[in-house]
Parts: C-alpha cells; structure tokens; sequence
C-alpha cells in the first residue's frame, strides 16, 4: 500500500541527518519504466520554493524519471546558494542513478529528476548530509520501499500517509506529507503518485488537474498556504493497459481523496475533523465560496473545539460572501440536527453531540441545485502552542 505498489517503480527512505531529531529525512521514488509520463500540479503561492521552481521546468514535458524529496528545511528565500543546492540534488540524483544502472540503460538526467523540500523556510540545507543521503537513497531503492520514503518527507505529521486504488490490471499509489499550511490553490501539501497505467502527458495531466480540484483543492486546515507545495504524478506503463480517461480519473481522485482525509485528520493540534457541505447553491462557486467561508472563520472554528453548536457564527460567515440567498431561509445543521431553520432558532443546539472526531456541518442555500464540500479541523490550543514554537 504505497507508491511501489504499482508496477515499474523503486523507492527509499533514509536518515541524512538533516533532522536534529535523527529521523529519517531523504526520500526517493524512481520509474523504471518503459514509460516516463508525469504531471504535476504546484501551489499558486507568487512566492515559491527553490524545488518548485525547478521542478516546474522539469515537468514542461511531461517526463519525470524520478523525484527526490527532503524534510528538514524548506530551501525557500535561500538565495542564489540554495537554487544551486536544489540544481546540485538533481544533479546528484541522476548520477548515482546513471551509475547504479544496468550497463547499456539509458542514462538519467538532471531535468528529468523533480525536486521536492518541505520544513523551515529562510535557513539553508546541509547540502553535503543531503547529497550523502541522496547517494545512500540510490542504493537503498526497492520494490517495497514506499513506507520507509513516506516516513521519510514527514515534518509535524504524526503518521505517514499512504493509498492505493487497484483498477483492471492497473494499479495507482500514492504517499503524502501535510499536517498544516493546508489551503487550497494547489497544493497544500507535498504528494508523490504513481500508477503503471499507460498514459500519455495529456492525459495524465486531465486526470490530475480533475481529482486535485475535486480533493487536495478542498481542504482547508487554516487558510495558510505554503510555499513549496507540490502534487506530481508519475506513469511507468509497466502494466500494458490504457484505462479510459473516466476509470483513471476516478482511481486518481479515489486515492487523492483518501489522502486528503488523512492529511485533514493528522492537522496540527486539531480535535475534530469537520465537513462543511453547502446544498442548494446557485452555483458550485457559491456552495464553495459559502463553504470555505464558514472553514475560514476562526470563531466557528473555536465554537467547534469548544463542542458548541454555534450556528450563528455560520450565518455570520456565509454573509461576507456573494453567494446567491436570501438570509431569511438559510437551514443550517450539526451532524444532522438542524439548529437553524428559515433564519431563526431550530431544534435546540442542545440534541446536538460534538464530542466525537467527525463533525458535519450542512448548510442550504436555498437558490438552486449545486452542492460542494470543503473540509476542514477545529482552531485549538495545541495549534496554537505548536505554531508559535515552530521555530525554535
């Protein structure tokens, strides 16, 4: 259940010591092919990180033969030095992987390595303890490799996050890191996917763009975007089989989903998991726009921490949108209790039970038949702590 799941690709996890903690911190995944398709979405953030910048070259042409992933530094606002550190791990990369290659295989190149850093910004990597982890990463690479990868890109993530979707002869897989700065506008989060579907760059790309918008696009732990976010999917063609565009965009948001959830339920500090639906909207735009109003606003967020059915501050959030309603029969429920109904008072906020994980929030518009979702997590006084310490 990881990214080595699928047919044609290797993966390894190992500690380069980038990490005071000594946890494992260098990753990699690699696609032996025959086929070397990738997409790859990145966040919207105007300021991006070094690997950002340069794997956004490195996927113009939809060929990526491998991506090379750190936790323990961010390399964003490094300067000059640390663009030549993201330039030197790609480099590295596809030496070691050129040198471990069986003789007469195609050599691989820099610009078909992607990069990918996650941790502090503003402080520059070690680059010798990454290259060295780079080197012992090529050797370490296996068939079952992905745990110890997806462990390896961790920063505050309790767990690792891993899926898979299994289709007709084809499979997907999928690793993610991603405890907070989790707000849409692609991608909040570093994830690597890799299915030995075959596909072309065009299609791979379709696919892509449909399920993030559909997933990764939705959560919204705390309206923070990051600056290094990255989704990259990479296709080996090692199965033989061409699924249609509706099969594979399926799998693909199947397993975007599930990791979305997972990086939803692992946010910083949170007690609950909340789903914010909007029904009855106008337009999707608008049950969006309402919805991520509501998991925007810190004092609904606070009434949820404190297990008080607050609709009001629902209300409150859904009005500094231009969704198409009318404030006068606006329905509003917890967890299936309609607290609100036409406006007014509702069943009592009392018949609601806010103590478990899972919180649901429904809201009808009342204007038309769309109907979105965005999820979202509790403001807590662990966030808050383990925000205000990031640093230090």
């Amino acid at each position: 259940m990881s990214v080595t799941t699928p047919i044609g690709f290797r993966a390894a996890g190992v500690t380069a010591g980038l990490k005071p903690s000594g946890n494992p911190d260098v990753a990699l995944v690699v696609n032996d092919g025959p086929s070397f398709t990738a997409a790859a979405v990145f966040t919207d953030n105007r300021c991006k990180a070094n690997p950002v910048l340069w794997s956004e070259q490195v996927c113009k042409d939809g060929q990526v033969r491998a991506v090379a992933l750190n936790s323990g530094g961010a390399n964003c606002y490094t300067g000059p030095e640390g663009f030549q550190t993201t330039h030197a791990s790609a480099e590295h990369t596809a030496q070691q992987l050129t040198a471990a290659a069986a003789p007469g295989a195609e050599a691989t190149a820099a610009i078909d390595v992607a990069i990918c850093s996650t941790g502090l910004i503003g402080e520059l990597l070690d680059r010798d303890k990454l290259l060295g982890g780079l080197t012992e990463a090529v050797a370490k690479l296996s068939d079952d490799g992905g745990q110890a990868a997806a462990t390896a890109i961790m920063t505050t993530d309790t767990r690792a996050k891993q899926a898979t979707h299994a289709g007709a002869g084809w499979s997907i897989g999928g690793m993610a890191k991603g405890a907070g700065m989790l707000a849409p506008s692609l991608a909040t989060m570093l994830v690597v996917i890799t299915t030995d579907a075959a596909l072309d760059p065009v299609a791979a790309d379709l696919a892509l763009r449909a399920a993030t918008s559909a997933t990764f696009d939705r959560l919204d732990s705390d309206g923070c975007m990051s600056t290094n976010d990255t989704v990259l999917l990479m296709a080996s063609g090692a199965s033989g089989v061409t699924p249609t565009h509706e099969e594979f965009t399926a799998g693909l948001t199947a397993v975007c989903h599930d990791l979305g959830q997972q990086l939803i339920g692992d946010a910083e500090g949170a007690e609950h998991d909340i789903a914010i639906e909007v029904v009855h909207a106008a337009t999707q735009q608008d049950a969006l726009d309402a919805a991520r109003a509501i998991a925007r606003n810190n004092l609904f967020k606070c009434a949820v921490y404190g297990k008080d059915a607050n609709w009001g501050r629902i209300l409150a959030a859904v009005g500094t949108t231009r969704a198409a309603f009318d404030p006068a029969t606006l329905d509003v429920a917890f967890n299936g209790v309609w607290v609100c109904r036409d406006g007014g008072i509702g069943e009592s906020r009392d018949l609601v039970d806010l103590s478990p994980r899972q919180v649901e929030v429904t809201v009808d518009l009342k204007a038309g038949q769309e109907s979105a979702t965005i999820w979202t997590n509790d403001l807590t006084h662990a966030y808050v702590h383990e925000n205000s310490a990031y640093s230090t």
